[in-house]
């Protein structure tokens, strides 16, 4: 089988990787990739991964089987709908269905119409009755700017001037340019933040284990949002009822309404959810894997990755068993020095020779922001690489995952020392 990532992240080096293990897979392409991912696959030279019908056609004239997407812009912007119109296999969703990523308006009032627990909201363009919501409600206060940001149209204000601010500056076009013109103002809701992934095939589901991770750039949540410093998985905040919540009163509700939106939804529903006194309550929904959940999810699915993927994208989940590794998985992300400020001046990555012998089967890296230049690899993106741990426990699974971050350096290497803390303490 040959098959097509597109991306450039950990996340997608991480589902490469998983892929790279099969046998049935003969060849991995990447648009675009990163400096490390030619180790496992080569990189589709001289096409724009914007250009989705250069894309299709390089898929159709190499007799690619399956093509996968990373990242949420593709999807939104219709990568999905090019390759289908050209009977291409491709795993995601529709441009109509990766509404429920592209626009938080379209996805409040979805979840409102169906029924699916969320927190209360107003959605409008409209400054003064935002205002008057917001004056309604007690602080912290969610502001969210409706279309894409990159993950960073989200602020949770601590007081209501705040709130008032951060309204002003997405309908004025200040913060987020065109995506904050239409604004959502929430309830803050006080509970435990977890991230799960169902693989959809618009009929039927797989859940895989629920995650957490660090949004916060420093131990203990301290510092500003960035786009994840860790994460674990399975968690053990998560029992069976609230895994059948969120099948019964998330999942099911989701696919069925996109089906009478007339957009039925393949590919990865991300759900962020929030348990608030035991009940769950959907805070968003993403139509990709979460970075850096993915990076711990591949090497828990111990059944063939290509088969969850090619059935989520040919509607045939329901023959589907997968089998979950027992064990347990905790990745730290290791960024530049000046993350998430600014770009930092590349820096080389060196490993050390003699790797800790505990981790040659229980540990490995993924890489995400680098280059490769004279066969060295260089730090060139913020969230540069992550390590990765496995073990029969979350301590266990940590003390790996740091033991091989200690193994990596590279000058103004940043991370945390506290991920999957929530578990431990």
């Amino acid at each position: 089988m040959k098959v097509i990532i597109v991306g450039s992240g950990g996340r997608e080096y991480s589902i490469a990787r998983a892929l790279s293990g099969e046998e049935k897979v003969k060849k991995i392409y990447f648009a675009p990739g990163n400096g490390a991912t030619e180790d496992i696959s080569q990189k589709i030279e001289n096409i724009d991964i914007k250009d989705f019908e250069k894309l299709a056609s390089f898929a159709k004239q190499n007799c690619v089987d399956l093509t996968i997407v990373g990242p949420e812009a593709p999807l939104v912007n219709g990568i999905v709908d090019v390759f289908k119109s050209h009977r291409l296999t491709i795993f995601g969703p529709s441009a109509n269905a990766a509404r429920l990523e592209g626009s938080k308006v379209y996805m409040k009032n979805f979840l409102k119409k169906y029924k699916i627990p969320t927190a209360k909201y107003v959605e409008s363009d409209n400054k003064d009755e935002l205002y008057s919501f917001i004056d309604t409600l007690p602080s912290p206060i969610v502001v969210k700017a409706d279309g894409l940001c990159g993950g960073k149209g989200v602020i949770i204000a601590k007081t209501h001037d705040e709130a008032k601010e951060a309204v002003d500056g997405m309908l004025s076009g200040d913060s987020f340019g065109e995506a904050g013109k239409k604004v959502i103002v929430e309830e803050f809701l006080d509970g435990f933040e977890l991230s799960l992934f169902a693989i959809c095939d618009g009929e039927d589901f797989k859940l895989l284990p629920a995650a957490q991770d660090h949004k916060r750039l420093k131990d203990g949540d301290e510092g500003p949002n960035t786009g994840g410093m860790g994460a674990y998985a399975p968690t053990p905040l998560v029992n069976e009822d609230i895994y059948e919540q969120v099948r019964q009163n998330v999942i099911k509700p989701t696919l069925k309404g996109m089906r009478e939106e007339g957009c039925p939804f393949e590919g990865v529903l991300f759900i962020g959810l929030m348990v608030v006194n035991g009940e769950a309550k959907v805070l968003e929904y993403n139509v990709r894997f979460g970075d850096p959940e993915c990076e711990i999810l591949m090497p828990l699915i111990k059944s063939s990755v290509y088969d969850l993927f090619y059935k989520g994208a040919t509607k045939d989940l329901d023959s589907l068993d997968i089998e979950i590794d027992d064990r347990y998985g905790v990745c730290v992300v290791a960024a530049s020095r000046h993350y998430p400020y600014k770009s930092s001046v590349p820096a080389e990555i060196v490993m050390d020779k003699v790797v800790h012998k505990d981790l040659e089967d229980n540990a490995h890296i993924v890489y995400a922001g680098v280059d490769k230049e004279d066969d060295k690899l260089f730090a060139t993106g913020g969230r540069v690489l992550l390590a990765v741990g496995l073990g029969n426990s979350i301590k266990e699974a940590r003390d790996r995952a740091y033991l091989m971050m200690g193994q990596i350096h590279f000058e103004g290497k940043q991370y945390r020392n506290d991920i999957a803390y929530q578990a431990l303490r």
